[in-house]
């Protein structure tokens, strides 16, 4: 007996309630899954799967959104069904959303918080795919006046000396520092490793009079605080 091919919908067949465009003019884009999300930016699907049914494939490879971050756009357009046209819609979208977030470190905020911190740096700290030690320089009312990225690839001390931590909060002639770093992992615990670099460069801190206010570690949507853990 022939096997009966199998049918796949496509989104304009589904239901209106169901389809991510039409979702996201009722309930706006926030109410929408990352699958959702990704087939409004594929358009269309092929013969085998519909829009929908290629995004959740896409983000059923190890890393899911993380993937999509760092993927190059060649290797993108290897995935079945993507060519450099989908490729690239991926790409600006992701790129723009970046550029979006870094915008905001141009309205100098304020940092009341461990949570301010991880709030400023969650979104373009908690896709990358390797450790990020960055450095965030406040003046005396806490204002935002620099952020630099002094190493990557994790905290060994040859990576992250004093000397290259607190160059430019010198240059900028910073009030105080906020260490982060994140775990690739995607959690935020401190190791042993992190503590030891911590009390280093609070130490260090210390002699030059540009205090360390705390060490922010940012995992996946999570985040440790080192002052908050009795460490600073």
């Amino acid at each position: 007996m022939p096997k009966v091919p199998e049918y796949f919908p496509r989104i304009k067949e589904l239901p209106e309630d169901l389809r991510p465009r039409e979702r996201m003019l009722e309930a706006g884009p926030q109410a929408l899954s990352n699958a959702e999300l990704l087939a409004i930016l594929l358009r269309t699907g092929t013969k085998e799967e519909s829009a929908l049914q290629m995004a959740h494939r896409i983000l059923s490879i190890e890393g899911g959104l993380r993937f999509l971050g760092d993927v190059p756009l060649k290797e993108l357009q290897s995935i079945k069904g993507i060519g450099l046209a989908k490729a690239s819609q991926i790409k600006a979208a992701v790129e723009l959303g970046l550029r979006i977030v870094s915008l905001k470190g141009e309205m100098r905020p304020i940092i009341k918080s461990p949570a301010d911190v991880a709030n400023f740096v969650m979104n373009d700290m908690r896709f990358l795919d390797r450790e990020h030690f960055q450095v965030i320089c406040l003046n005396t009312k806490n204002h935002i006046t620099d952020r630099e990225t002094v190493s990557i690839g994790g905290l060994a001390s040859s990576l992250v000396h004093p000397r290259e931590v607190f160059k430019n909060p010198i240059k900028k002639s910073a009030a105080a520092i906020i260490l982060i770093h994140n775990h690739p992992s995607g959690d935020p615990t401190p190791s042993s490793e992190d503590l030891e670099v911590t009390r280093r460069l609070v130490e260090a801190g210390r002699i030059l009079g540009i205090d360390v206010l705390d060490h922010v570690v940012i995992g996946d949507n999570r985040y440790c605080s080192l002052k908050e853990k009795g460490v600073i």
